[in-house]
């Protein structure tokens, strides 16, 4: 199995690591039992957040007494000094630790920095200084704002959107990321469920030695998926770039990415998952994209007030309000049995 070091951080692990925000979906027995597994297989590097709801309590649940033998990641989305000591402190109670190997901005609109007026930075800072966190990062789904991190030379690592199916725009931060000695911690691996097959997903990010992938796991069978490749690792071939060619070829033009740069909408549209339904449909078990819960999610599109949000801050230039539309038809078409997707 590959090993990477992210950056200056010092932090050599597996290239495959744990997203932990899909465990805030199972029970505690079951999550715990999940992470066991995944640390008993190798995985070192575990990813989650103060806004996964109890993900970082099943993190604590599952480690203590083993804390020093991995490393945890997780964030905080607040936007003011006091909210951000609130969510440190209880981080490091729900995750049952006195440190955190690194401490990220979630999402923030902005490069957060010193003398900027926000006190952000200088509480990463002090709390470096105070021994509560060891490395400082910033997560984010803005181009513009990753970019000013990595130039800022203030942040040790940047976690973005990353999978074959990603645009040179996504790449350049890569190599950019690789230049300036940054971690670069790839989020949304399958592209939020468009990817499907894993081996390939797991041999594209394997061409880069600076690339460390979370996959977000929930359930035991996708952990053993992972799991088989710390034996076993898959590597680029030919036939895998053809076939990752072909789903590129796609899997272009009008389509959501997923990406979450149109994110939030001012009535509550799950955008990023809605303009992308018709290929969730068909390239995973529509089962799961068929339930109660949503159907309502679906029929937030209804409420749409084509404000133009969506449409203007899309970095693909699609046209968001249409392609919802378009997507809301086909799944009131699938719902009523008049189109077949399995």
């Amino acid at each position: 199995m590959k090993m990477v070091t992210l950056g200056t951080t010092g932090i050599t692990t597996p290239q495959n690591a744990f997203g932990a925000l899909p465990i805030q979906r199972v029970d505690m027995s079951t999550a715990v039992r999940i992470l066991h597994k995944a640390y008993d297989g190798g995985m070192t590097f575990f990813d989650t957040a103060r806004a996964y709801s109890d993900s970082e309590e099943k993190l604590g649940n599952a480690f203590k007494g083993i804390r020093h033998k991995i490393f945890i990641a997780t964030k905080t989305a607040s936007k003011t000094p006091e909210d951000f000591w609130k969510d440190l402190k209880m981080s490091l109670k729900k995750l049952q630790t006195d440190y955190i190997d690194i401490y990220q901005f979630h999402w923030p609109k902005q490069c957060y920095k010193p003398g900027d007026g926000t006190g952000m930075y200088e509480c990463m800072i002090e709390a470096k200084q105070k021994g509560m966190i060891r490395h400082i990062g910033m997560t984010n789904h803005i181009l513009k704002v990753a970019h000013e991190g990595i130039d800022s030379g203030l942040y040790e690592t940047l976690q973005f959107p990353f999978s074959y199916l990603s645009s040179e725009k996504e790449l350049e931060l890569v190599e950019k990321c690789k230049k300036a000695n940054m971690g670069f911690i790839a989020m949304k691996g399958l592209a939020g469920g468009l990817i499907t097959d894993s081996a390939s997903a797991f041999a594209y990010m394997s061409q880069f030695d600076n690339v460390l992938p979370i996959w977000g796991i929930q359930r035991e069978s996708e952990l053993d998926e992972w799991l088989s490749y710390m034996d076993s690792p898959t590597v680029m071939t030919e036939e895998r770039m053809e076939f990752i060619q072909k789903e590129k070829e796609e899997l272009t033009g009008e389509f959501c990415r997923g990406c979450g740069y149109c994110m939030p909408c001012p009535v509550g549209i799950q955008i990023n998952t809605c303009a992308r339904m018709s290929l969730l449909l068909r390239r995973s078990p529509s089962a799961g994209h068929l339930t109660v819960q949503a159907q309502e999610m679906m029929k937030k599109i209804e409420d749409c007030i084509h404000c133009g949000q969506c449409k203007a801050k899309c970095p693909y230039g699609l046209d968001t309000p249409e392609l919802l539309k378009r997507n809301y038809e086909d799944y009131k078409m699938v719902l009523a049995g008049k189109v077949k997707v399995d």
